[in-house]
């Protein structure tokens, strides 16, 4: 059975208090760090660049950083991201002139690769990269905002996922963002989903812990 992973997405947390809301999630049960990346360009929001993910390293964050790019383009910005400490680099196809190229570059750059599917963006991208793919990340909203709802038809788009990723005996990472909470989340494993990346349902929530304890919960049962 495949190891599980909680993602708090740091968009939802209180940036004057980052470092500190950063440490809580993590001491709460939480894998990764999940950055949005955005540039008021590709999507329509700006939000953070690599100055912030270097200065939670340096106020001592060791957990994986997990750093979804919603920017085009894309290749400038990755080696400072490696640099400032990402962990994975996530893409969207549509934002790489070259895709097979972008892959390598993250990886180049000592990072582990990710490539994000919007709820409209076929996965046929993956017939031809899937070897250089650490991750694949299912958008179940449509990028640019957070607080959206689900997009049910996701729930097929990551069994299918699954299914390829499966056929190709690689180790991939199966990653859902968008409208991922407690009431959810069991079905969204349940497809396949291994990495869920929830925002507001976590650092909105009154008790960090309790929240992330009662995803595990709901995750074990769809399973």
């Amino acid at each position: 059975m495949r190891d599980c992973w909680i993602a708090p997405s740091i968009l939802s947390a209180d940036f004057a208090r980052l470092g500190e809301e950063v440490d809580a999630v993590l001491a709460a049960g939480a894998n990764l760090v999940h950055f949005d990346v955005m540039d008021n360009h590709y999507v329509p929001n700006l939000t953070i660049g690599p100055l912030v993910c270097e200065a939670l390293r340096k106020h001592g964050v060791k957990a994986p950083i997990d750093v979804h790019l919603m920017v085009k383009p894309v290749d400038r910005i990755i080696p400072d991201f490696a640099a400032a400490g990402a962990t994975y680099i996530s893409f969207h196809p549509e934002a790489s002139e070259h895709v097979d190229r972008t892959l390598q570059l993250i990886r180049e750059s000592g990072c582990k690769s990710g490539l994000v599917f919007n709820p409209a963006t076929p996965l046929t991208w993956l017939d031809h990269v899937l070897d250089k793919v650490d991750l694949v990340l299912l958008m179940s909203v449509n990028p640019g905002f957070g607080g959206q709802q689900f997009i049910e038809a996701t729930l097929p788009k990551i069994a299918a996922a699954r299914a390829l990723i499966d056929r190709s005996g690689r180790s991939v990472r199966l990653e859902v963002d968008g409208g991922v909470k407690v009431a959810n989340i069991g079905r969204i494993a349940a497809a396949g989903a291994d990495t869920f990346v929830a925002g507001s349902a976590i650092f909105g929530a009154a008790d960090y812990a309790a929240t992330i304890a009662a995803m595990r919960r709901e995750i074990a049962g769809g399973r």
